[in-house]
């Protein structure tokens, strides 16, 4: 299986959905784009791309107000800087393990029934610590969304996340320290450039229960509220992602997920070039 980046133009569906749902009338867009370029330029502390399809990237997601999509940045820049640590010239080399011996995020080569990316995240038996810890997790999360957001249709109708935990341990349970919880979750809430429409929760035994507990007090009430559990209850997911779109292992009508993440690495690859200026824009440095 070839995982290709969908670049090409939105289609006539896209286009009617992103009038409706973010404003994106070409009046709409052609002023924000010339606002957010004015905000851009008086800020002497911070460096982006100034092409229009860039800043789309940021407009989409804050329905073409620019004030809010300029906001969206600072958080962006703001988040690098604190976690310059594990992000500063991350490149897909740096994971290359992670990507090829270890299947812990993978992204289903459909889309779903409303066109929406399916990433999917083995947070339970599939994802070995001492292998992965947290925070090489967390960087393989991180490049995925380096070359998801330069996808229109995605920037348009949206992502999806599915968190398996099947056969979840306390080796993983200890490994989601209260730290990378607050770093992923604000990296979801603040600072990701893509709308995350729905997260689900499946096959949680139990002792998940102990993840909640940390993860709980820092989800705010937009994300809780696009939040699912389901159990073991497939039919439950199936209320939001439809089977005719699900592989077999969520008990869909598509055959059983026969490819993992180091099928579609070489197509991190192939984008190097927009992961490394992505590396660039930020804080201005001195």
């Amino acid at each position: 299986m070839a995982f290709k980046l969908e670049e090409g133009p939105i289609g006539s569906d896209t286009l009617a959905l992103a009038v409706a749902e973010l404003r994106e009338t070409e009046e709409n867009k052609k002023n924000a784009l010339a606002e957010l370029k004015k905000l851009l330029e008086a800020d002497k502390t911070l460096y982006f791309n100034t092409e229009d399809d860039f800043l789309t990237i940021f407009l989409r997601p804050c329905k073409f107000y620019p004030e809010s999509a300029f906001a969206l940045m600072k958080r962006v820049a703001d988040f690098k800087v604190k976690n310059a640590s594990l992000l500063d010239d991350l490149m897909p080399q740096d994971e290359r393990t992670s990507f090829l011996e270890n299947n812990v995020v993978n992204v289903l080569k459909n889309r779903d029934q409303k066109g929406r990316r399916v990433l999917i995240v083995n947070a339970g038996k599939s994802w070995d610590p001492s292998k992965v810890n947290a925070d090489q997790l967390f960087r393989v999360f991180y490049l995925i969304h380096d070359v998801a957001m330069w996808e229109p249709e995605s920037q348009v109708r949206g992502v999806v996340v599915i968190m398996d935990f099947d056969g979840l341990t306390m080796s993983q349970v200890l490994a989601m320290s209260p730290a990378f919880s607050l770093r992923l979750l604000t990296f979801i809430q603040d600072a990701i450039p893509l709308r995350l429409k729905e997260v689900h929760i499946v096959k949680q035994p139990f002792l998940f229960n102990m993840v909640w507990t940390m993860f709980k007090p820092i989800v705010r009430s937009k994300l809780k509220s696009r939040m699912f559990f389901h159990g073991s209850k497939m039919s439950s997911l199936h209320k939001h992602l439809e089977p005719s779109h699900l592989p077999a292992n969520y008990d869909g009508k598509l055959p059983p997920l026969d490819y993992t993440s180091a099928d579609w690495y070489p197509a991190l690859i192939e984008h190097e070039d927009k992961i490394r200026a992505w590396n660039s824009y930020g804080h201005r440095k001195n």
